[in-house]
């Protein structure tokens, strides 16, 4: 009986991998009656799904994501999932832009909507915006961790560590009042209801719903949190007037797609005062928005006359003067870290910060010290514990350290990366309630105009998965369990009531389980690392994606290279590749030079644990002998260094997904617990053994020029795919198969 892998379209540097990396899987695949389909869930993809009407009916596409989110409900489910585009609002503009040169007649993105059809326009692309994919698809809790053979490889190829000083300046900065740690409260509903989110204002005559009834489940936890603009940009202006350091801002506006851009908005418009101040009229004039970061001003103001241009990039000069330095996402090209608020995503920023002995890249193209700006409290202590202990301790040594895996909190749009549909900004002065249908005033918060409110859910089947997947985990590897919540905090003390409880239920004699707060448990799991011994950090969904960054990024040098599998509640299986942060920047050397240097690691991963799930719940063996030569197949291109190589001209993806296929083909003819597998391989490995000189001279040969691609967001698939398929031999070889 034939079963189905379904394995994801994107964006980027993974999208372009995908061309040269599943003709390969889907041959080998097909030898264990194992079909594997595509779903587009690229951000262009997404774009076109919501505007069907605007289309001809060639150019129509179904709406993917909703296809796989009910799929990930299915026990059958199997989904590859590879990183895609979480859309800031200028990546959403370019990406529109592109597809209307393309001949897609899709309305422009309606920044202030007018009328009818530009509420309806803008209400469509805010649910692409930001982290539109991963709530969807989450239909289960994540089990990450760092395979053996990468771990392996790390131990041996040890990757650069910078030189911590225990004078080093850098440090976190965060509010100590007026964030959202400090104003949360939080409840446990007793009985299922529906609730709403309306405003009051301040002399209780005016009310307006902010959403509309929705509902709650039996045991449901909800809260509630302020940030005061007032205290955000006092906290801010008093930051950057007392930093001798370079200064950095440290957020997720991808993920969290209404709070962060207003967040980092503020940090814009107090770094550069005078310059908002001065221009203001003519700013309101061009549609300048300092939530969309510098970027966007430098191309607003390309609409005014050149003598007022001149003047307005004259102070902006004369802001850098009187500020202290900011640090640089690309300081050849003045790209500040104010510069697009994508561009500076916590969870792979502050790592690199800290592997870099503390430092960022200044506009001088040196590494300085920095003064990290974490507005909220909740997670910041993270990062200063982590730097405080580097201090201590100096860099770690990959040779020795042990590791820190996952079990993520994240089912079911779980806590606050499931809010962006119950987070506002105050609309004025007064209070923000969340209210039941029976008029029970569940949660309010007092605010002032500009306020952010921000309302999380978590139900209560994922909490009891996730507490039973911590203890399989512990149980199966014999490592300590730490549930990091902290008693402190309002939505923690409703979690970890429940975590007790369901603790209580499940065979837990003889596994080290213990409820930390995350400074004490990132201390506890750090000692343990250094010490070369490995933790099960047991966290909630924002740590989850924090952490799985963080601790990988000191361990084997990337993030990509963690097996990210996700159990489905109703019994299927997603399987995660790798982080995609670092995508843009592959495509930009791609184009130029026609080198790829993307690590398809995360995805020959993820696809071998996708295969054992076929195996043991089909009970497939010849797709059990597939994954477990893939397994040594990855293992061989890693010991022999067939990953991408930085350089063009050396080894690129497309090289890397050749030495793949001819190990995976060897292990494959080498192995002898499936006769049929193994005749059909060995004329295929022994094909490319042949001739690998030869394709690896044709691969090779496609690098050092420029790359047409036919579009960023919306690539040529036709050029694309000649690009990346550029060996006739090895293509032949393949597809013949």
């Amino acid at each position: 009986m034939t079963t189905e892998i379904t394995y994801t379209l994107t964006d980027e540097a993974p999208a372009l991998a995908t061309k040269s990396l599943l003709p390969i899987i889907k041959k080998f695949a097909e030898k264990a009656d194992i079909n594997v389909a595509t779903r587009d869930i690229s951000l262009a993809g997404r774009i076109l799904a919501k505007f069907p009407e605007n289309l001809t009916d060639e150019q129509k596409q179904t709406d993917d994501l909703q296809i796989l989110g009910k799929l990930a409900l299915a026990p059958s489910a199997n989904i590859i999932k590879l990183p895609n585009i979480s859309a800031s609002i200028p990546q959403l503009e370019a990406a529109i832009a592109e597809l209307q040169e393309h001949g897609y007649n899709i309305p422009n993105y309606p920044t202030d909507p007018q009328n009818d059809n530009e509420r309806i326009a803008k209400d469509r692309y805010t649910k692409i915006l930001g982290s539109a994919v991963n709530p969807v698809l989450r239909e289960g809790n994540s089990d990450r961790r760092v395979p053996r053979a990468v771990k392996q490889y790390a131990k041996n190829n040890p990757h650069s560590m910078g030189e911590w000083s225990k004078d080093s300046k850098t440090h976190v900065a965060s509010m100590q009042s007026g964030d959202f740690y400090g104003s949360e409260t939080s409840i446990t509903i007793p009985k299922a209801c529906q609730y709403r989110i309306e405003f009051r204002d301040e002399d209780d005559e005016g009310m307006s719903i902010l959403k509309d009834y929705s509902p709650l489940l039996d045991g449901e936890i909800i809260d509630s949190s302020v940030m005061s603009q007032q205290a955000l940009r006092s906290f801010l202006e008093d930051e950057i007037e007392k930093c001798d350091e370079l200064l950095s801002i440290h957020l997720k506006a991808t993920m969290m797609k209404v709070s962060d851009p207003i967040i980092f908005g503020h940090a814009v418009s107090v770094y550069f005062k005078e310059l908002f101040e001065k221009h203001k009229d003519t700013f309101n004039q061009i549609g300048v928005n300092p939530n969309n970061g510098m970027g966007d001003l430098y191309a607003k103001i390309k609409t005014l006359p050149k003598e007022k241009q001149e003047e307005i990039e004259a102070d902006i000069q004369e802001c850098y003067k009187k500020r202290p330095n900011l640090a640089m996402v690309d300081s050849d090209k003045g790209i500040t870290n104010l510069h697009v608020p994508s561009d500076i995503i916590i969870d792979a920023s502050m790592p690199a910060t800290i592997r870099s002995s503390g430092k960022m890249w200044g506009p001088d193209g040196k590494l300085h010290d920095t003064k990290a700006i974490i507005p909220d409290r909740a997670y910041a202590g993270v990062y200063q514990e982590t730097i405080n202990f580097c201090k201590e301790n100096g860099a770690f040594d990959p040779r020795t350290m042990g590791s820190i895996s996952n079990v993520g909190l994240m089912a079911k749009k779980a806590e606050e990366y499931g809010s962006h549909d119950k987070t506002f900004k105050a609309p004025g002065d007064g209070i923000i309630r969340v209210i039941s249908n029976s008029c029970e005033v569940l949660l309010e918060q007092k605010v002032k105009k500009g306020d952010i409110f921000r309302m999380c859910q978590l139900k209560d089947i994922p909490v009891e998965n996730w507490v039973k997947l911590a203890v399989t985990r512990a149980r199966e590897t014999g490592v300590p369990a730490i549930f990091w919540l902290d008693e402190n905090r309002a939505h923690d003390r409703e979690v970890i009531k429940k975590v007790e409880m369901y603790l209580d239920k499940q065979d837990t004699e003889g596994l080290d389980i213990q409820i930390m707060s995350p400074v004490k448990a990132t201390r506890y799991s750090l000692e343990r690392m250094r010490n070369g011994l490995d933790t099960i950090s047991v966290t909630g969904n924002v740590l989850r994606d924090y952490l799985t960054d963080l601790f990988p990024i000191l361990e084997v040098g990337t993030s990509a290279k963690m097996l990210s599998i996700v159990p489905l509640i109703n019994g299927g299986g997603m399987f995660e590749t790798g982080a995609g942060g670092s995508a843009p920047k592959h495509v930009q050397q791609f184009l130029k030079e026609s080198h790829l240097r993307w690590d398809s690691l995360g995805e020959f991963l993820a696809i071998a644990a996708s295969l054992e799930s076929i195996a043991v719940s089909n009970d497939n063996n010849k797709a059990k002998v597939l994954s477990e030569t893939l397994d040594k197949a990855t293992a061989e291109l890693l010991q022999n260094g067939k990953s991408p190589s930085r350089k063009v001209n050396e080894i690129d993806n497309r090289g890397s997904h050749f030495y793949l296929a001819l190990y995976w083909a060897k292990a494959l003819a080498e192995q002898n617990d499936d006769e049929e597998l193994k005749e059909c391989f060995t004329p295929l490995a022994e094909l490319l053994t042949t001739n690998e000189t030869k394709i690896m001279d044709e691969l090779n040969g496609a690098q050092g020029k420029p790359a047409d691609l036919g579009g960023y967001y919306q690539p040529d698939l036709e050029k694309i795919s000649k690009a990346m398929r550029p060996s006739e031999t090895f293509n032949n070889a393949i597809d013949s198969l």
